[in-house]
């Protein structure tokens, strides 16, 4: 009795994991070589994209078990605009306020049981990204674009009503 009750038990578990697997997030950068404002340095440019695909999996991980989410980000201007830095190795962004606030253009899919829910083109954009109130740290160089993705991801997706 006992081992058949085990086996029950295990089964069950991997088929909770089974499901939990199968929601996520996809992201795929399109002609990411030729966005609007991205670091110069290669390394610096693989980081950023790298940054903002584990900000979409973090979120992901919100989604009902079971959805699945495909994002196909078509262009990224970050905020502020960068100058050269002839005294160190990364390049200076400067954040004024002005005509520099973040965008993100991306293409999205939410699908459940290979059905979509919802789908279609965003524009994300933050005027006042400097004048806003963030959760994030201040050593986050993505904390403008983060709270965009954020804001997009539960009013789309989540469908959650802000304030």
């Amino acid at each position: 009795m006992n081992a058949l009750f085990g086996k029950v038990a295990l089964m069950g578990l991997l088929a909770l994991g089974a499901g939990t697997a199968s929601a996520g997030v996809t992201v795929k950068y399109i002609e990411a070589d030729k966005f609007a404002d991205m670091p110069f340095a290669p390394w610096e440019r693989e980081e950023v994209l790298r940054d903002l695909t584990d900000y979409f999996n973090e979120l992901g991980a919100k989604l009902p078990q079971g959805q699945d989410l495909a994002i196909e980000v078509t262009d990224i201007d970050l905020a502020g605009r960068e100058y050269p830095n002839v005294r160190g190795p990364r390049e200076l962004r400067i954040l004024k306020g002005g005509a520099d606030w973040p965008i993100i253009n991306l293409r999205y899919s939410l699908t459940q049981d290979g059905q979509v829910l919802h789908a279609g083109d965003a524009k994300l954009s933050d005027m006042n990204y400097l004048h806003r109130i963030h959760r994030y740290n201040d050593n986050d160089s993505l904390r403008y674009e983060k709270r965009m993705i954020l804001e997009w991801f539960n009013a789309t997706i989540l469908k959650k009503k802000s304030g």
